[in-house]
């Protein structure tokens, strides 16, 4: 998605800008301006492409003078990427400079009213009506002008603003999407993003939907949708912006795979006291659980194939019904949920736009809402009844790794404590699971070794000119196939595809020929009878199969033409090891083929609007 960054201080603002924008590189985008307030009004530069070429036309900043200013990183969506389409835009009088992420979804009605007044529109955006109609609703009070402002916009909005006529003061609202204030000594900040300003602050200050922010060097203040004076209370992000930067490796995905072992730790030890689990203080009475008709995981992308492994997970363990919905599809299918459905809302941001829809959706029918997220203070872990953070620290590569990752985890968790309270699980099971839970860190720090790394790279070099890859799993593997698929597709553009083994021969099969390649998940013992079968089925077809195995099923090396072992657990953890597998396959293929890895091309890393 898009980025903001805004700056008010004692320094020049356009350096520091620019070192906030390469921070938002990975929301992914196609160009990005700035926007600086100088002694002879505001001061505009745009840039299609990367950011190096903003770099390049202002000089470093140094061509921008002053201490206020705004600065954006734009993923189209109104109008295809150029230089005039970029952020900032200004109004026509040339007072007004703001950026915007999210969709003006009236701005169609407001372009042709304003149009009528005679203001002239020099872009194809949705955002550049906020600007105008900011010079419209001005009569010398801002705040009035953006209480006015926010009443007039429909839709999902996080926006900044630069007044030449108030140099020293950077204003902000938002709506439905997200925006941080970052309180600095001398110095303040707007952000999309902590990643943004952390280098300069790690104190935050959350912004409310329809709340105005009017920041100075020496403070902020904060005002509610009818302009009345707030207070905000502020949070420390602590981690370091060293955790946000590569490390040494080439990529962020590739740092974030390795960064996995720490994620699956941080996620799972402070929740496993002995033999108890604790959901964070997260509580399901035996009589509630007993009462649910079933149990609802929402997600988007990635998230969604997390819940469809928790899914497996909670059916088998729990014994309680559960759907996996995708959120897009949810809002807009007239769910079936009350009281007595559970609705488990998942999103690394917490702020995708379809997903926080759902949960709002979700508690306005009646049902309890937990979130798994990993931001803090993030939308949806505000709004919903609970919250479960996955402490996977952030998250640069558009292609979620350690996110998924932990997600399930989290999913882990909430279905062995659930099994627990309905006593639906032996207790030696449980006991068996849950130290295998607490003992995943270590396995994927294993399946990080070289010699295992070495050996899917080989792979993966081997098969980086397939143009279409298949996916095939029985129970919990091809759940973990979903997920496989999405992440050679995103990061590589090669087509892939998960289906489960066997419904190969009920159409799929007929695409297999020879050279075709096939990635086969055989990690469940107690269907390996089955998946060789379907194995076997695409090698006589003179298909080339890939195979991830556990070690218990080795034998399936006789029809395979590869094969690459996860380290020995439970199978029904097995899903977590195998992700990283295909994570890393994933990754040296589009090594292989000069991709874009950490920002993709069309894929933005939290998407906040429809």
């Amino acid at each position: 998605m898009c980025g903001i960054i805004g700056y008010i201080g004692r320094e020049q603002a356009a350096p520091v800008m620019l070192d906030g924008l390469k921070r938002l590189e990975y929301r992914g985008y196609d160009s990005s301006g700035m926007a600086v307030v100088g002694d002879d009004g505001i001061n505009l530069c745009k840039a299609e492409g990367k950011i190096k070429k903003l770099v390049e036309k202002t000089n470093g900043g140094k061509n921008l003078v002053g201490v206020c200013g705004i600065g954006h990183t734009r993923w189209a969506t109104h109008g295809a990427p150029s230089d005039v389409n970029s952020h900032p835009h200004l109004s026509c009088d040339g007072r007004f400079a703001i950026v915007h992420n999210g969709i003006i979804e009236n701005h169609a009605e407001l372009r042709a009213k304003l149009t009528e007044q005679g203001y002239t529109f020099k872009s194809e955006t949705d955002s550049e009506v906020v600007a105008h109609l900011l010079q419209k609703l001005y009569d010398g009070d801002m705040k009035k002008a953006l209480v006015e402002l926010m009443k007039e916009l429909k839709g999902s909005y996080a926006i900044g603003i630069v007044f030449s006529g108030t140099p020293d003061r950077l204003y902000a609202v938002r709506k439905d999407n997200p925006l941080v204030i970052g309180l600095g000594t001398g110095e303040n900040y707007i952000a999309s993003d902590v990643a943004a300003a952390l280098a300069k602050t790690h104190e935050f200050v959350l912004l409310g939907d329809c709340e105005i922010a009017e920041a100075t060097a020496d403070g902020v203040k904060y005002y509610n949708a009818n302009g009345h004076q707030i207070k905000k209370k502020p949070y420390t992000v602590d981690w370091d912006i060293a955790r946000a930067e590569k490390g040494g490796y080439p990529h962020f995905m590739l740092k974030e795979i390795y960064d996995q072992p720490k994620a699956l730790t941080d996620t799972v030890r402070p929740r496993v006291v002995g033999t108890e689990i604790d959901l964070d203080g997260i509580t399901f009475s035996r009589a509630y659980l007993d009462s649910l008709s079933g149990i609802d995981i929402v997600g988007c992308g990635s998230a969604y194939h997390a819940g469809i492994v928790g899914k497996h997970f909670i059916e088998k363990h729990c014994r309680i019904r559960v759907n996996c919905t995708l959120a897009s599809e949810y809002i807009y299918s007239n769910p079936i949920t009350d009281e007595k459905r559970l609705t488990i809302i998942i999103s690394q941001s917490g702020e995708t736009a379809d997903t926080l829809a759902a949960l709002r959706l979700a508690k306005k029918l009646g049902s309890r809402t937990m979130a798994i997220v990993n931001v803090v203070h993030s939308a949806i872990a505000r709004e919903a009844d609970d919250v479960l953070y996955t402490h996977a620290g952030p998250e640069i590569a558009v292609a979620t790794t350690k996110g998924y990752t932990t997600q399930v985890a989290a999913l882990y968790l909430v279905g062995l404590k659930l099994a627990c309270i309905r006593g639906t699980i032996e207790k030696e099971r449980y006991e068996a699971l849950l130290s295998g839970l607490s003992e995943l860190h270590n396995k994927a720090a294993e399946q990080l070794k070289d010699h295992y790394v070495n050996n899917i790279k080989t792979y993966a070099e081997a098969f980086s000119k397939q143009h279409c890859v298949f996916f095939i799993g029985r129970g919990a593997d091809y759940a973990a196939s979903l997920e496989g698929a999405l992440k050679l597709k995103e990061i590589s553009y090669v087509h892939a595809e998960a289906y489960a083994a066997g419904e190969l021969k009920h159409g799929t099969i007929s695409l297999i020929e020879e050279g075709t390649l096939t990635l086969a998940l055989v990690t469940q013992k107690e269907l390996f009878a089955k998946t060789e079968s379907n194995v076997r089925a695409v090698s006589s077809r003179n298909g080339t199969v890939l195979a991830v195995a556990s070690r218990e099923n080795s034998k399936i090396k006789s029809c395979v033409d590869g094969l690459v072992f996860i380290p020995e657990c439970d199978d029904d953890l097995s899903p977590v090891l195998t992700a990283i597998v295909l994570q890393i396959f994933a990754y040296y293929i589009a090594l292989q083929r000069g991709c874009d890895i950490d920002q993709p091309r069309n894929l933005a890393k939290s998407v906040t609007v429809e």
